[in-house]
């Protein structure tokens, strides 16, 4: 189950991401330091949370982190009681900084090597309020499980694709996380100098990646958090337009502004449709791959390639949701069809991961 969940979330993030960061990620350099500027765009949609709070930075250096920087500079307009930041010394002895007055840092060693999961940075979390970091993605489930395990306030960096992993869309689909006021962006970050391979380099020599696809997400509430979606399509007497799935009871839809006003069964969205989730108009139903909804086929297909035979078979589509492939739908024109049926040379387009939504309120028209 969870094999075939992951499958389908590495095909999608090894198409978006960069393939220079992705080759450092595999070696887990996850060292992506987090621009001052897109934390002050962020953080300052949550500043009704700070007062009289204790923040955790816990995945930072915190000699130069703009995280500590900016709670730092904002210290007493935020009326925080205090500021926390550690990081992660392979090997050695860290330390972190604490504030407890705008200005005044405190240094102290840490017993350890400070990472997030080491008993003395637990110790610390548990005296936190609110964890705002940018974590290291490859450790990305077990960093958000263990602040909904302490029962943490929190905001932190992530890619998208992080929501289709199960137990960050357990999370989702409960209301217990979700999407930050930042969403979907290329995010430039400042790189350590153990980076072989970047996008460019400063006046002083600092190195610098583009990451695709990254989003603020938290479990704090904020303005956006609520807006309502305006729908203006209709599934009545346009029904071509939503084609159902082939192995699942659920229409198609491609683009969130085209959800249908007046439809009342299960839809389909792309993952982006998060940016503009309000649980007040939609429920989520589940995640459109194996592990999260049951088929209703199971047909061995074989799978297709430049619209060629590969000699290659799977069953279900690889797990994931498929309908008809139709060529006078520009996108299966350009991109051909997926898989074809060994029984009756039927031919499919794969779907790439969907949200299975329901809109709470639909129009009767």
């Amino acid at each position: 189950m969870k094999e075939n969940l992951e499958t389908e979330t590495n095909k999608i993030e090894n198409k978006k991401a960069n393939s220079n960061l992705r080759k450092a990620k595999k070696a887990k350099k996850d060292e992506f330091y987090t621009s001052l500027s897109e934390i002050e765009k962020e953080v300052k949609n949550y500043n009704k949370h700070f007062k009289d709070k204790i923040v955790y930075c816990n995945c930072d250096d915190p000699e130069w982190s703009n995280f500590f920087k900016y709670f730092n500079n904002n210290f007493d307009f935020l009326d925080l009681k205090k500021v926390i930041t550690t990081h992660y010394e392979e090997g050695k002895q860290s330390y972190k900084l604490e504030l407890t007055k705008q200005g005044e840092v405190v240094k102290t060693d840490l017993k350890g090597d400070g990472d997030f999961r080491s008993e003395e940075c637990i110790e610390i979390l548990k005296e936190a309020d609110i964890v705002i970091t940018n974590p290291p993605f490859s450790l990305f489930r077990e960093y958000v499980s263990q602040l909904v395990e302490y029962d943490k306030k929190f905001l932190v960096l992530g890619n998208n694709n992080a929501l289709t992993y199960k137990e960050i869309f357990r999370l989702v689909k409960d209301n217990k996380l979700w999407m930050g006021y930042s969403v979907n962006k290329t995010m430039e970050f400042q790189l350590s100098d153990g980076y072989e391979r970047w996008d460019r380099t400063d006046e002083d020599g600092k190195k610098y990646g583009k990451v695709p696809s990254i989003s603020w997400l938290t479990n704090m509430e904020h303005k956006k958090r609520n807006e309502e979606i305006i729908l203006f399509k209709k599934y009545k007497n346009n029904e071509t337009e939503y084609p159902n799935y082939e192995n699942y009871d659920a229409i198609n839809i491609d683009i969130t502004k085209h959800i249908p006003i007046d439809y009342n069964g299960n839809m389909g969205v792309p993952i982006t449709f998060m940016d503009k989730y309000n649980p007040e108009q939609f429920e989520i139903v589940a995640l459109g791959v194996t592990g999260s909804i049951k088929f209703s086929t199971n047909k061995k297909m074989e799978i297709l390639k430049d619209n060629k035979e590969t000699g290659k078979f799977t069953h279900n589509g690889k797990g994931t949701l498929y309908r008809k492939y139709n060529k006078e739908i520009k996108k299966d024109k350009e991109k051909g069809a997926a898989f074809k049926d060994c029984e009756n040379g039927e031919l499919y387009s794969s779907i790439y991961a969907r949200i299975i939504i329901k809109n709470k309120n639909p129009k009767k028209l």
